[in-house]
């Protein structure tokens, strides 16, 4: 498991962010595409390094690195990993970048997403799973009723799917 730290801090906020907010669902295309250039290039190397391929690799994060997770999980220039685990996050609205569903029919996501969220509204989660079910992706989709946090029963779940998504006794 690798577990990148995002690029910037941002004045006045606390933790690490892959990207700057302009408006939820939006990312700022410059620190978006910066950072996504960048996560494509450390998972390139890790890849070449380790000998595991993206077949063998699920993405995932919660919040904005499902968002990370799904750009280069769903970037039509990039290979498509085993699957993308998303908890309280959105697939992308940026200029220049559009999800590529056709091209990954294989692709399974586990969704989890709090239906009280007041940092990303459920309606994201929502409009994801529509998005991939209808593409006839597979989709394992879970939601709670507090915010945006991840709980405890979403994880026994997210592992039973990585298991079943990789292997048994990878999770």
């Amino acid at each position: 498991m690798v577990s990148p730290r995002a690029p910037l801090q941002l004045p006045g906020m606390q933790g690490f962010h892959w990207y700057l907010v302009p408006r939820v669902g939006h990312p700022d295309p410059g620190t978006f595409n910066a950072s996504l250039d960048a996560l494509a290039n450390l998972h390139d190397e890790l890849w070449e390094r380790t000998g595991i391929s993206p077949e063998q690799t699920v993405l995932g994060g919660f919040s904005m690195g499902t968002v990370m997770s799904y750009a280069l999980g769903l970037s039509g220039s990039r290979p498509a990993p085993a699957g993308i685990l998303a908890f309280s996050g959105f697939i992308p609205t940026v200029d220049g970048w559009q999800p590529s569903l056709h091209d990954r029919a294989m692709l399974g996501t586990f969704i989890a997403h709090g239906s009280r969220d007041p940092v990303i509204g459920i309606e994201f989660a929502h409009r994801a799973r529509e998005l991939l079910s209808g593409a006839g992706l597979p989709v394992e989709y879970h939601e709670h009723q507090l915010g945006h946090q991840v709980v405890p029963e979403h994880l026994d779940a997210a592992r039973a799917w990585l298991e079943a998504t990789l292997g048994a006794g990878s999770a």
